[in-house]
């Protein structure tokens, strides 16, 4: 990482949800090519911000609205329409900067509620740097996408493999997307994605099989996208993370810094 670090300000905030946003909107739009859409992707822009929707596909971050402000504060109605109009529980998430008071308004008086937060970190890319011993990253492509895959699913503890990994592999050749596969000992360890755009570097998904853990996998693809970030011309990187989570900590290790914890908002109990 750069000795020297960012500073946050409202222009990087509004690059990091466009980065993280254009990712989840690249993911889903690799579901909506399957023949017949069968997972219901659809997906909208309310002024600045992102809705996303994934109606037989009950994932968080693919049932949300991201970036919501005053300035459509009257959308909030329309939106926990479309969401029931799909039958799914959907997620309102809100970074901090004092422009969604009425976004707030709006759903608490709809009957919903701040239940949680999430961490957004960022940081400039850096350069390469040594894994820990018998640890390596390689560049997944064709012959090693298996392996990938299930080092993703083991990581993500996915049930239903077979059909997840017929369902993602059009991810290899997807417009902006590096895919890394992690090694312990020449045995698959991890898996994690780089999506670039616009100067920035979206680290994304990065997990790691249980068995594998705490070996320095983790941290070194966060390296390894950090360094190839910097070499595909972004001047800015970022991740989210569960809040003091490994993966925060690691985030950190790797010289990336908190930005800001969005607040989730979902329907109350």
């Amino acid at each position: 990482m750069s000795q020297a670090p960012l500073v946050p300000s409202a222009e990087l905030l509004r690059r990091v949800i466009d980065a993280e946003c254009g990712y989840t909107a690249s993911r889903l739009s690799v579901l909506e090519r399957l023949p017949g859409n069968p997972v219901g992707v659809a997906s909208r822009r309310v002024g600045e911000a992102y809705a996303f929707r994934a109606r037989h596909l009950p994932i968080s971050s693919f049932n949300r609205v991201v970036g919501l402000t005053d300035a459509n504060a009257g959308d909030v109605g329309p939106l926990i329409a479309w969401f029931a109009e799909a039958d799914v529980n959907g997620r309102f998430e809100i970074a901090p900067g004092g422009h969604a008071q009425a976004v707030r308004r709006a759903l608490a008086a709809a009957g919903w509620a701040h239940s949680d937060f999430h961490a957004t970190l960022f940081g400039a890319p850096g350069t390469a740097q040594n894994p820990a011993m018998g640890v390596s990253v390689e560049v997944v492509d064709a012959g090693t996408l298996e392996a990938f895959l299930d080092a993703y699913a083991a990581g993500w503890a996915v049930t239903e493999r077979e059909g997840f990994k017929a369902n993602v592999r059009g991810w290899l050749g997807q417009p902006g997307w590096t895919l890394y596969l992690g090694r312990h000992e020449g045995q698959p360890a991890g898996a994690a994605i780089l999506h670039v755009s616009n100067g920035v570097g979206y680290c994304a998904d990065s997990s790691v099989d249980p068995a594998m853990r705490r070996k320095g996998v983790h941290l070194a693809l966060l390296h390894r996208r950090s360094a190839d970030a910097a070499q595909a011309g972004c001047d800015l990187i970022c991740a989210q993370a569960a809040f003091l989570s490994t993966s925060h900590r690691n985030m950190v290790r790797a010289g990336m810094a908190l930005l800001y914890s969005q607040a989730m908002w979902t329907r109350a109990a």
